[in-house]
Order: structure tokens, then sequence, then C-alpha cells
């Protein structure tokens, strides 16, 4: 689980990260990456529409990503604010491929 100081929950930030964000997508995701410039701790958010599947399935797929980006949310630079939307073949995506897709994304996005 993300702790506190890294949810981003207010919408204005969602929204910011999906426009001015670096974008890098792959079959099951798309990643918003906006780099932080200030110190403070970087901010993580999900999107996962009614597309991906219902709620059983959309909260599952929201576990996984919540999960996996723990392990990457030290390596974001300074105030980072990431978006990860999921696509619906994320529903059927195992926990590795989900693992694999998110590793490459932030790559591309951080170069």
């Amino acid at each position: 689980m993300l702790s506190p100081a890294h949810r981003l929950t207010d919408a204005e930030s969602f929204r910011a990260a999906v426009r001015r964000g670096n974008r890098s997508g792959s079959r099951t995701l798309v990643v918003h990456l906006v780099p932080g410039t200030t110190p403070g701790p970087a901010r993580v958010g999900f999107v996962v529409s009614r597309a991906v599947g219902n709620a059983v399935i959309r909260n599952r797929v929201k576990r996984r990503l919540r999960h996996l980006a723990r392990e990457h949310v030290s390596s974001l630079p300074g105030s980072a604010v990431l978006v990860v939307r999921a696509l619906p073949a994320a529903a059927l995506a195992s926990y590795e491929e989900l693992g694999g897709d998110l590793e490459r994304c932030l790559d591309r996005a951080l170069s």
C-alpha cells in the first residue's frame, strides 16, 4: 500500500499530469509523468475505468498497480507526479506482465 504522502488525490493534479506529463504506453497501461523540481515526496495516482472490467476486476488491477508502484516511488525524481492509466488488456494481464510494462514505461518516461 502507498503511504498517504505518496497518494495523488486531487483532480487538478491528475489533469495536469495527463496534459503536461511525459507519456509512455504499453499494451496494458499508459504512464504520465511530470518530473518534480521541488523537494517533497513523489505522488502516484491511478485511473482504472469501467472499460477494464467489472468492479472486482478493476479493484484487482488497482491493487496490483499500487503494489508495483510502491516499489518504484523511491526512484522518482523530487516531487514527481505519476499517473498510471490501466487499459482494458490489464484485466487479463498477469502480475509479472503488469510489473514489466510499468517498469518499461517508467524508464521511457524518465528519459
